[in-house]
């Protein structure tokens, strides 16, 4: 898979159809971060006037998941991802465009690293934050992934 925008938003149209409905977008993707994006609107609404909390959780999840597929794929290996857990809060209403931010490519790589090096399943958790246009903290989801070398 080639890890950029255009690409990663056509795997969302095929492979997580209700992520592409509800607007989330790659915007942009280096080693390190990843940027999704989501823009309130009637498809992803909720009754109190903002984004329904499940949009907000596939664009968090899309932003930390892709960075982990990136760095599986660049280690050449075969290994499964999988979310284990996940905990979230919430600070205000998400409204206009949203950005998720991932930053923590390294954490991933040296994860990715050590399930090479002990072959054993290695579990981490990687933050994703949620700003609005005004770049106001909107939400901080957490992510437990699991990550093992498949024999």
């Amino acid at each position: 898979m080639k890890f950029m925008p255009k690409h990663i938003n056509r795997f969302l149209l095929f492979q997580l159809p209700s992520a592409w409905i509800s607007g989330v977008r790659l915007k942009s993707i280096s080693d390190n971060e990843a940027v999704v994006t989501a823009k309130y609107r009637w498809i992803n609404q909720n009754p109190f006037n903002s984004m329904y909390f499940g949009v907000l959780a596939m664009g968090a999840e899309v932003s930390s998941g892709i960075l982990v597929m990136k760095k599986v794929q660049d280690s050449g290996r075969n290994i499964s991802l999988l979310v284990t857990g996940t905990q979230a809060s919430f600070t205000k209403k998400a409204r206009g465009r949203i950005r998720f931010i991932c930053d923590e490519g390294e954490l991933i790589h040296d994860k990715v690293a050590q399930a090479i090096q002990t072959g054993e399943g290695v579990v981490f958790e990687l933050t994703s934050k949620a700003y609005d246009e005004a770049d106001d903290l909107v939400c901080t989801f957490v992510f437990q992934w699991s990550i093992k070398v498949k024999t």
